[in-house]
């Protein structure tokens, strides 16, 4: 007796990523305001943090998903999600931050299919959510402008 060969598997298993995925640092705060510049200094950053691995084309809906199955609260229908790049300035010490998009739950959006990629943002960066429970306006948009 000689021992089967073994079969083929009927589906062909998923091509890898042809790219390796990303260690994404993310930050959030459940009262609609991002946190200030001034906690990213000197090594130090806000303790709210959350690791994706994930690629520079995730959407800020993915990534949207992701928060959720962390944060059930968050996973209200309205709740509203805006994300922002934290970034090192080079002219000057300290971070900056860029305001990059928005979602909310169980509503479709214009920014949903946004990726990280298309909003310049680079490996090393962080990445800043600020969540608003539904029922509460978020805040009035404090952008910080470059010069």
């Amino acid at each position: 007796l000689t021992p089967a060969a073994p079969r083929p598997h009927p589906h062909p298993p998923p091509l890898a990523p042809q790219t390796c995925p990303l260690l994404l640092r993310v930050f959030t705060t459940n009262n609609g305001r991002h946190h200030r510049m001034d906690e990213f200094s000197r090594g130090n950053v806000p303790s709210s943090e959350l690791q994706i691995y994930t690629w520079m084309d995730a959407t800020l809906k993915e990534l949207t998903s992701l928060v959720k199955e962390v944060y059930p609260e968050a996973r209200k229908k309205g709740t509203h999600f805006n994300f922002a790049i934290v970034f090192t300035d080079l002219k000057r010490p300290g971070y900056r931050v860029k305001e990059i998009g928005s979602t909310m739950s169980g509503r479709k959006g214009t920014d949903d299919s946004m990726t990280l990629q298309s909003q310049k943002f680079q490996i090393g960066d962080y990445l800043d959510i600020a969540i608003t429970p539904p029922n509460r306006a978020p805040p009035p948009s404090s952008r910080m402008r470059p010069y």
